[in-house]
């Protein structure tokens, strides 16, 4: 049995420690906002926080996650500086990329409350949306750093 400690709420799941946190979170646990994208930790799809920092859950198996806070999309509070952003600047298209953007984006503004655009852009360079909203995922930070002050 695997303990883990997903959005302040304590799971038992029987798997070997070698599979992807990213199927425990979605299969096992119905956490279904945490999308699938490439299984090669390349899009940011799967991004969840664990202890504070973003991972591509994809990539880390869930015996590495055990003991350790772990944050998904459903676990960031409807409140939250990015979340509230991202709705201000109409950012999602088609949306599939988006929770994983929410999830780097709080972990990016968590380290660093007034990133500069390069830092935004280095720190969201893996997170990959495919209908090309990057103008409005940059808008959404730069307005959630300003704790929604445009």
């Amino acid at each position: 049995m695997i303990s883990l400690d997903i959005n302040g709420k304590s799971y038992q799941v029987n798997v070997e420690p070698d599979v992807p946190l990213l199927w425990v979170i979605r299969e096992r646990l119905q956490l279904t906002g945490t999308k699938f994208g490439c299984g090669i930790g390349m899009c940011g799809s799967c991004t969840v926080h664990i202890d504070g920092k973003a991972q591509r859950s994809c990539q880390t198996p869930v015996g590495s996650a055990q003991g350790k806070k772990i944050t998904t999309i459903e676990g960031l509070p409807a409140d939250h500086p990015v979340k509230k952003a991202w709705v201000q600047e109409q950012v999602p298209q088609c949306g599939y990329c988006q929770p994983g953007q929410i999830m780097q984006a709080a972990a990016l503004l968590a380290e660093d409350p007034r990133p500069t655009d390069a830092k935004i852009n280095e720190q969201m360079n893996g997170n990959l949306c495919r209908c090309g909203t990057y103008p409005k995922i940059l808008s959404a930070i730069r307005l959630a750093s300003r704790g929604g002050k445009k």
